[in-house]
This record gives structure tokens, sequence and C-alpha cells, in this order.
């Protein structure tokens, strides 16, 4: 039998689908559903975005952000819609590590890090990046700050103390000290610093460093009195607890569907990252099917209307966790696409568009990618940027079509629908250890009557057997 799943929005009213079938009326009546909805309202804007993170240290030879600012037609062209710069404020020197430092160990939370030039580009770079269409968020570290802080000696009651009354770190991170969000004048310190940005620099929204650690109350708070100098501000929490999208946050990391990834490429022997003592991550048996379960369980834990975002690669994962090849292997690709059809928004990670392989260095500078000239990996995600442009059924939240999966006779192809509207979109992918049939187990398949194959231009057409590997992507 199919699967319908609706994509963190309210399930409909009982109606006809030509994804194939009906789609199941919600059991809850209108009261109990918006109980469970978001109060939180997401820039139009938002809905069909890509999100690309910059790592500004490592995105030119020069490291700048007039160097960067030479790369935006090239981002327009290649369709992003939102940058997400990593923190660009300046390093702390004191417990630094490596010769520069974390970019999350915030030394004045009102400056911008001289290592990337001046207050004043920057001000230009957003300005030049806004007039061109793109939206800017800034990678926002509140949980912590450098050991060397202005606000280290001038308000030392603003950080927690440990049983000696000495500042104290967090996990392995030596080169910072935590905040206490017990005082009511350290919050008001930090949004004060966050309302610097919105208003004297005009970026759009902060995406905010392990969000999780800091208490819910103050995220509430926050986005309230951010939100009255800037009503279209985008929020992203590095967190995947479903409270912070409750009133604060437009969006939240999809983790989890990133672990399962993982998994699945594991299982079909795609898994080949080596980390330090050359040690291997071991997971637990995962076929592709395992995604309808997740997905089932997302919808039931966050509020509905809510953003994940999906990822094949981020900066700690990069860094940490291996690039995307060493983690997905020859599925990669699929992943990515699955990264695009799947609910929620898509991010895009410096280099990942150039098909980069190696790590880029985190506290020390690095060469970077090679932008020129532009290969089949641009190429791929550029028209995977229109198709998140173009296609009204994979918008974020409740604006995107519903989910409706198809079991075949393998658990290791997934094959879903996804439409609203005069929008609709089929997604295949095999994830499994090799070649597989295609076959459907019940009366219910996806309708491809008058699609169009999306990477061929090709009429849409069902193959009887997936390559390990093979991704294709039907549009209406």
């Amino acid at each position: 039998m199919k699967k319908i799943f609706p994509a963190l929005g309210l399930i409909g009213a009982m109606l006809v689908s030509a994804c194939g079938g009906k789609n199941k009326a919600a059991d809850a009546n209108k009261e109990e559903r918006d109980s469970t909805y978001t109060q939180v309202k997401h820039p139009e804007w938002s809905r069909n975005a890509v999100l690309y993170e910059v790592n500004l240290r490592q995105f030119t030879e020069e490291g700048t952000i007039t160097a960067f600012a030479e790369q935006l037609p090239r981002l327009k062209d290649l369709g992003v819609d939102i940058l997400w710069f990593m923190p660009i404020n300046p390093i702390s020197e004191k417990d630094r590590k490596g010769p520069l430092g974390s970019y999350y160990a915030v030394k004045n939370y009102k400056e911008f890090n001289p290592e990337f030039g001046t207050l004043d580009q920057f001000k230009e770079t957003v300005k030049k990046a806004q007039e061109m269409g793109m939206k800017v968020i800034l990678d926002w570290v509140p949980n912590h700050s450098g050991r060397d802080n202005i606000w280290v000696d001038l308000h030392p009651d603003w950080y927690e103390k440990d049983s000696l009354g000495n500042m104290k770190g967090i996990y392995d991170w030596t080169d910072v000290y935590v905040f206490d969000y017990s005082n009511p004048e350290m919050r008001k310190g930090m949004i004060d610093a966050m309302k610097f940005w919105l208003v004297e620099v005009g970026v759009n929204g902060f995406r905010c460093d392990v969000a999780m650690e800091v208490p819910t109350d103050f995220w509430n708070e926050a986005r309230k009195e951010l939100q009255a100098v800037q009503p279209e501000i985008f929020m992203l929490a590095e967190a995947t607890e479903p409270e912070l999208q409750e009133l604060a946050f437009d969006m939240g990391y999809n983790w989890p569907m990133k672990d399962l990834f993982s998994a699945i490429a594991a299982t079909s022997g795609q898994y080949h990252f080596v980390g330090e003592n050359n040690e291997i991550r071991e997971f637990p048996e995962t076929h592709a099917i395992a995604i309808n379960n997740l997905l089932a369980q997302q919808f039931e834990d966050f509020p509905k209307d809510t953003y994940l975002m999906n990822m094949i690669t981020n900066h700690d994962l990069n860094s940490w966790e291996g690039t995307e090849f060493e983690r997905l292997g020859n599925l990669t690709d699929a992943f990515a696409v699955l990264s695009y059809t799947l609910p929620g928004m898509p991010l895009i990670y410096t280099g990942q568009e150039t098909g980069l392989n190696r790590a880029l260095k985190f506290f020390e500078k690095d060469v970077p990618p090679t932008w020129e000239p532009r290969n089949e990996y641009f190429t791929f995600y550029q028209k995977l940027n229109n198709l998140k442009h173009t296609q009204a059924a994979l918008s974020a939240g409740m604006d995107g079509g519903e989910l409706i999966s198809y079991e075949t006779s393998s658990p290791d192809l997934y094959v879903f629908c996804r439409e609203r509207d005069d929008s609709k979109v089929i997604t295949l992918v095999n994830l499994g250890k090799g070649d597989l049939p295609l076959e459907f187990t019940s009366k219910n398949h996806p309708d491809i009557r008058w699609m169009k194959n999306y990477f061929t231009g090709e009429d849409a057409a069902l193959p009887e057997v997936m390559k390990q590997g093979e991704y294709l992507v039907f549009v209406k």
C-alpha cells in the first residue's frame, strides 16, 4: 500500500490525487489541528528557497569579503536564494585553536572580523546580494563566547561558573566560556547585539549555533523583539527540538535524516569515512523504506508548517564526519536529489557545487575550491535549484505537496510523488547494493501520464531496472 505524509502541513480533506489514489482525511478537528500549528510567520520568499552556507575564510585565496563579493554573480546564476555566512565576528585569541582560531569563539558581537575586511565592506556586500535578489543570514553564537570576549571583563556575571567560581566551557571546546541565561541583563545584551546586525547592516536573519543549549523561552522572547525591527526575519536553529519551532524558529536541522542517509549508505556498502584512530562508524542495517518511518515521526513531533533543513554536507560534516562522497559513495547524487524533493529546504555548502572531495581546514587557511571552469556538479545543482524554484509541490511547510510513497518489491527503492495544484513531482531512487527491478507490489503506482523526465526533457517512462545510485525525477 502507499504511504501518505503531509510534509509537516495539515492533512487535507478527502480528495482525489493525480499522484494516484486518495488522500486520507484528518480525524482531528480543526481546534486540535490549530493547537499543533507553529506561530512563526515565515517570509514568503523562504517557501521555495535554496540555502547556501558561506565559509568565508576558505572561499577565496584572499579570504576576504570583497573577494567573496566577486562570486555573487556566480551564486546567483547557480540559483542561490539565501546566503548563510559562518560567523563574521572577530575571533578570540585566548586559548584559540590553531593559528586562526574557531569562527565560533566570538570576541565581540558588534564588530566585523578584520581577517575578512571591514564592516563597511560587509555592508556593501550584503546590499549587493540583496539587490541581486538574495537574502543574508548570519551564523550567531549565543550559547558561549570566546575567552577574551569583551563581556568577560565588562559583565563577568553574564557567564556560568563552576563550583570554584570560575567561568567554564562546554564539551571539548576549550576556547570558550558558557553564558548564564538566568541573568536577565545577559539576555538583553544578546538580543541587543543581534538587533545591531538587523538595524545597522540590514541582514535578514540568523542561523543560531547549538540553539538547543539555550533556553527555549529566551528564543521565544528574542523572536518577538527581533521581528519588531525586521518583520520578515528568518531564523534557523542548529537543533532538532520541535519546541524551538513553536514560537521562535522557522527551520531546524534535519540531523535525523542526515544520519538515516549515512545508515542507508553504510548498509549498501558505500560509507567509507575513516575517523580518528582509524575508527569506522558502525550503523544498524537500514534501507531506503526507513525514510517513511522518519517522516511519519517528524509529522507527529513537529508543529505543522515548520521547515527542516535537508543536507548531504555542511561545515561540521565536511570537517569532522567526512565529505559527502566518503559518507554516501556512489549514492551521493541520489541523496542530493532527495534533499531537494523531500519536505523541507535544501542546503549547499561551500564547494559542494564543484564536487569538492576534501575536508576544508577549520582553524587555519586552506586552498579554496576551484570555481571556474564550472563543471557537471554546478550544472547538477543549478538544475536542482531550478526544480525547487519552479515546482510549487516542493515548497517548504504547508505550502508543499503531500508526500505519497509507493511500495516496491525492494526496500532499497524509494519512490514517491508530491503534488500541489498544477505542480507534480515524482522521484525514484535506488539506494541499494546493486541494480534492482522496479516492481510495484500493489495497484497503486505513480501516474506518469503527461509528465517529463526533468533531467533529460524526454517523456517520462518507468524503467524495468534501476541501477545502483540511479535517480529519476519526473515533472508535470
